[in-house]
């Protein structure tokens, strides 16, 4: 009877098990998977592979299992994984590595013209500073492509510019002889549309005579010649070791006096507008090669007796301030510890850059094309009491015991790498005037580099420039100056005044007609 009962109940729950089972079979609407079979896939799967903490992954071993029955089956429209910018940067830097076989005879140009970037990546690391042996060898591959695409007679690591999108990789080099023709070129270039400009200008004044305003900016500061001053070498720079160079342009008087009036972070496009008060004129390229002139004027040292002055100077020169050294051949170096106590063993080899925004004092009261006639001379004798005095700045290989103070703390600070190893160690030098720059020396080695944001050191907080007061509406005369009105004493007295001259006209017209009558 029990048999009979279950029997019974199997017989009753049957149509239910198989509806159930039919429900479980239905395909869903967004797939041709049924619940049945998915269950059946997941339990094979935990059989076979005996999970830990099945009920914890459960949901994941689930995922798997869907995922697995569409890997064969995918579309052809799939989205292609996106490259990352490492990815693209590491294809780019793949030409650092590539070495082809008509380099192989010049590699000795190369390695003149070159300095051993990883011997100086390797001093500076004793120093605390650098950028790393890895990127240290990829910017000597990348100043490596540059000498050989550019020719360049010598190329050197200036340093590491830092902004808030990318940074700056700034490589220093020397002129070639073609690049002074290209740059005289293209300023003569600026100067003849400048007379276009004031023709055109002049010819509308003419045709319709406008009022004239009576202010007259100051002149102009002409640039430096190329090779010469603040021009005196070529700068590079790119972003990234292996991205292409990019040649800065040569920088002028008045971008550096603008540069020393404002305060602004680098973003890392050379095309972008440089907006501050005082105005720059320019873009950040210009700003980045007028800061690149300031920090090499300032921080560019080397060991006492490394140059010498240079012999091509004569005697008619020697008012001149000096602007060439060469390398001193009997120069046997300087102990390490004397260099790492005194500023008198480190010298400026580059030349300060005045007031004026240039290396050597131009006098802007004598025009460039005037005749050198007698009577100009005396014009120049008579005129000599106004004339500006010229501005004479530190000669050059000046000691650095000579700087000037910083906000009340010393320009510069030197050290040791290491005092436990003394023997070893090598002298550091590090401006507080432009923090980032330093310098090492050791036996006949130094080298000078740069990694900061490029911004001069001020202080507590940086005040920016108060506005001009604004000019005047018109100029103050007699003829329009309101007079104040007079006392009655005053008028008294010019009353009298006004009457006796009346008296005295009259008397000269009757003395006048009766010496007609009498003729």
């Amino acid at each position: 009877m029990d048999a009979n009962g279950g029997n019974r109940d199997s017989r009753q729950q049957s149509p239910q098990a198989a509806s159930l089972k039919a429900f479980m079979l239905k395909n869903s609407s967004k797939s041709s998977l049924n619940l049945y079979d998915h269950l059946t896939r997941l339990l094979i799967k935990v059989m076979d592979e005996h999970p830990d903490d099945v009920v914890d992954i459960i949901e994941e071993m689930s995922h798997d299992v869907k995922q697995g029955l569409f890997e064969g089956v995918q579309s052809s429209l799939q989205d292609l994984p996106q490259t990352s910018a490492a990815e693209l940067l590491a294809e780019q830097q793949r030409s650092l590595f590539s070495q082809s076989e008509e380099v192989d005879q010049e590699d000795e140009m190369v390695e003149n013209t070159l300095p051993n970037v990883n011997e100086i990546g390797f001093y500076l690391e004793q120093a605390g500073v650098g950028l790393g042996r890895e990127e240290m060898q990829r910017i000597f591959l990348a100043l490596k492509h540059l000498v050989e695409l550019q020719a360049l007679p010598r190329c050197r690591l200036w340093g590491k510019i830092l902004g808030t999108e990318s940074n700056y990789i700034v490589a220093e080099a020397e002129y070639r002889e073609g690049d002074e023709e290209h740059e005289l070129g293209t300023e003569e270039a600026l100067e003849e549309e400048e007379r276009e400009a004031e023709t055109q200008e002049s010819e509308a004044k003419e045709m319709d005579p406008l009022p004239r305003s009576v202010y007259k900016p100051p002149p102009v500061v002409p640039k430096e010649a190329i090779g010469t001053g603040a021009n005196k070498f070529v700068y590079y720079v790119c972003k990234e070791p292996g991205l292409p160079w990019v040649k800065l342009p040569s920088v002028s008087p008045a971008q550096i006096s603008a540069a020393r009036q404002i305060y602004k972070f680098f973003t890392g496009r050379l095309d972008t507008p440089v907006v501050s008060y005082p105005p720059f004129h320019g873009n950040e390229a210009n700003y980045l090669r007028a800061q690149i002139a300031r920090i090499s004027a300032g921080t560019q040292v080397s060991p006492q007796g490394f140059y010498q002055a240079g012999e091509e100077e004569g005697d008619e020169e020697d008012e001149a301030p000096r602007d060439s050294y060469e390398v001193n051949p009997d120069f046997e170096g300087i102990p390490v510890g004397e260099m790492a106590e005194s500023l008198s063993s480190w010298v400026h080899h580059v030349q300060h850059i005045l007031q004026q925004g240039r290396c050597t004092w131009v006098n802007l009261a004598v025009k460039p094309g005037e005749d050198s006639n007698e009577e100009a001379e005396a014009d120049e004798k008579e005129e000599e009491p106004d004339e500006p005095e010229p501005e004479v700045g530190p000669p050059l290989l000046t000691p650095l015991s000579q700087d000037a103070e910083v906000l009340n703390s010393p320009p510069w600070s030197s050290k040791l790498s290491s005092t436990l190893t003394s023997q070893h160690a090598i002298a550091v030098l590090r401006s507080n005037l432009w923090p980032g720059a330093y310098a090492y020396a050791c036996g006949k080695k130094f080298e000078n580099i740069y990694v900061g944001w490029g911004l001069k050191y001020a202080g507590e907080g940086y005040s920016p420039p108060v506005p001009p007061l604004p000019w005047a509406e018109y100029y103050s005369g007699p003829e329009i100056t309101e007079a104040l009105d007079p006392s009655l004493e005053e008028e008294q007295a010019m009353k009298e005044a006004l009457e006796e001259q009346q008296a005295a006209q009259e008397e000269m017209e009757e003395e006048e007609e009766e010496d007609e009558e009498d003729d």
